[in-house]
């Protein structure tokens, strides 16, 4: 029997305070489509293009370094 190790997944407790206030009305935090163990942004509605929201905390990443 082999058993792989326990895999941390992010919960909403695991986000700051200031993150979860700084999220749009719709905006929402929920399991991401590209890794379970993570948490993702996603919209309960179209988001208009241009659309600002924040403030950012953080390292900005390029499109090619997420």
């Amino acid at each position: 029997n082999t058993t792989e190790p326990a895999v941390a997944v992010e919960t909403l407790d695991d986000v700051p305070e200031h993150v979860l206030r700084g999220l749009p009305e719709d905006v929402r935090l929920f399991p991401s489509a590209v890794d379970k163990t993570r948490l993702g942004v996603w919209a309960t509605k179209s988001i208009l293009k241009g659309k600002k929201f924040g403030p950012f905390v953080g390292d900005k990443k390029k499109r090619s370094q997420v």
